[in-house]
């Protein structure tokens, strides 16, 4: 219950102290100049003594953005691995937004921050995408919500309530194959030639790295950090223990990537190495950047980066006949959204499907 004491100091000025005590609370009390905004306090207090929301909110009004920040970088960062630039992100919400106490950490307040966020230009002078803006605001949602969730420190998480930027559809950049011209020659396509440029490299890997990558949908990281041990060549397969969504996945393995796996194995260092690629420093992969790039323009490819070959990959199994579930479970994704960009390099085996239940339907109605 609630209880108000007027006090009167030297100078005959008059105040009111409130003390609110509700059992199973430590009391909280509060000092005005006036009696109606005493009483006031009073009610909103005990009401939200009894509806459990007033210690959170004056947990958030106790700390600073800039310690959620600074606690969330210390203790939880170094738990996600995976998380490489989250620190950068996260920096830059501390420089925007430090000095404000969590209670102040608005909804509105954080999407005008995002639409200044949207507005910053790159190194190369170009304005951020509306995917960096997401990636922002996700690793700040995170940390908001360990705040919320299990320091206590606030009600809710706020950026819940505020609106991601529409990202544009994924981009889709493959290979081209093979073609013929109206005389009915061969023309190269980008496939051949950058395969052909790959083999007459200076490096001697990177031919075995870019097929392995066309014919897995692996990704340069995945490929580039494989070891032996993830390897095996009697059955044709790879094992993969750390991806990027954290599942364990299987990659068979055939054909012509598992032909060129078999005579790398052969050159295997035998001193303890088990990276597969290594570089100088046998215990990191190999620098491919440059040799990358000089068969790009060998191959005069352009406007075509590395991870475009797992693009690759997956568009030729859309085009070949297999369905988005297969694609996903191929490529390693957890739902069938990334993968819908290749629906349409599948409307003729859609088609085909559909018409192939037609016949099994009404086959004996047709004519």
């Amino acid at each position: 219950m609630a209880s108000i004491e007027k006090r009167t100091n030297g100078k005959g000025e008059t105040t009111y102290r409130v003390k609110v005590r509700l059992k199973g609370y430590p009391a909280q009390t509060e000092t005005f100049n006036r009696l109606t905004d005493a009483r006031k306090w009073a009610t909103q207090t005990e009401a939200a003594l009894r509806e459990r929301r007033h210690f959170k909110t004056a947990e958030a009004e106790k700390h600073s953005f800039a310690e959620l920040i600074e606690r969330y970088t210390r203790d939880i960062l170094p738990t996600k691995p995976k998380a490489r630039n989250q620190g950068q992100q996260l920096r830059w919400w501390k420089q925007e937004l430090g000095s404000y106490s969590l209670a102040e950490i608005t909804p509105a307040l954080l999407s005008e921050t995002r639409d200044k966020l949207s507005k910053r230009t790159s190194k190369t002078g170009r304005v951020i995408s509306p995917a960096t803006v997401v990636r922002y605001m996700a690793a700040l949602s995170h940390a908001l919500s360990i705040a919320s969730k299990e320091w206590e420190w606030l009600e809710a998480n706020p950026m819940l309530k505020v609106r991601k930027p529409k990202e544009p559809r994924g981009r889709i950049r493959f290979l081209s194959e093979d073609e013929q011209d109206p005389g009915g020659q061969k023309v190269e396509g980008e496939r051949t030639r950058l395969l052909k440029a790959c083999r007459e490299s200076e490096s001697p890997i990177l031919y075995t790295v870019v097929v392995i990558a066309l014919s897995t949908g692996m990704r340069q990281g995945e490929i580039m950090g494989l070891t032996w041990q993830a390897v095996d060549l009697n059955r044709g397969r790879i094992t993969l223990h750390d991806t990027k969504n954290n599942e364990r996945r299987v990659v068979p393995l055939t054909g012509k990537a598992l032909e060129l796996l078999k005579e790398h194995s052969k050159v295997r260092h035998i001193n303890g190495i088990s990276l597969v690629f290594p570089g100088k420093n046998p215990e990191r992969p190999v620098e491919l950047r440059k040799p990358w790039m000089a068969a790009m323009e060998a191959a005069d490819v352009e406007g075509f980066r590395f991870h475009d070959l797992r693009h690759s990959a997956a568009s030729y199994l859309a085009m070949n006949g297999a369905s988005l579930a297969e694609i996903a479970e191929v490529l390693g994704h957890k739902t069938l959204q990334m993968v819908k960009r290749y629906a349409h390099l599948s409307e003729a085996h859609t088609a085909g499907v559909i018409s192939r239940l037609d016949d099994r339907m009404f086959g004996d109605d047709h004519g």
